[in-house]
């Protein structure tokens, strides 16, 4: 088993930043990839960015190319989605997963453990 725990959410207004964290413990070495997803008000779960352990190899989703950079510190068994220009469509319960694919890909199918979530609020 992985466990996962997120933290670094909050409330922002619109521009501003926050960085996510999601420490992995347990059976870390079984995890290949983790992924962030999140859930907005009433919209299903949807990806938006995954990184390898080993290798550094990232995916993204379109919506947030540009704003947002996801980064691993392998010493750690941390995650870190760092968020800019954020804005009010980026509110959602954010997701920390982990799979033993190297998939990083948008699918949530591969994922095998979740965490519990961390809020993030943008005021407009």
């Amino acid at each position: 088993q992985v466990q996962l725990v997120e933290s670094g959410g909050g409330l922002v207004q619109a521009g501003g930043s926050l960085r996510l964290s999601c420490a992995a413990s347990g059976r870390t070495f079984s995890s290949r990839t983790m992924g962030w997803f999140r859930q907005a008000p009433g919209k299903e779960r949807e990806f938006v960015a995954a990184v390898r352990w080993n290798g550094g190899s990232t995916g993204q989703a379109d919506s947030v190319k540009g704003r947002f950079t996801i980064s691993r510190d392998n010493a750690k068994n941390t995650v870190y989605l760092q968020m800019n220009s954020l804005k009010p469509e980026d509110t959602a319960v954010y997701y920390c997963a982990a799979t033993e694919t190297y998939y990083i890909g948008s699918l949530q199918g591969p994922y095998d453990y979740w965490g519990q979530g961390t809020q993030v609020t943008v005021s407009s």
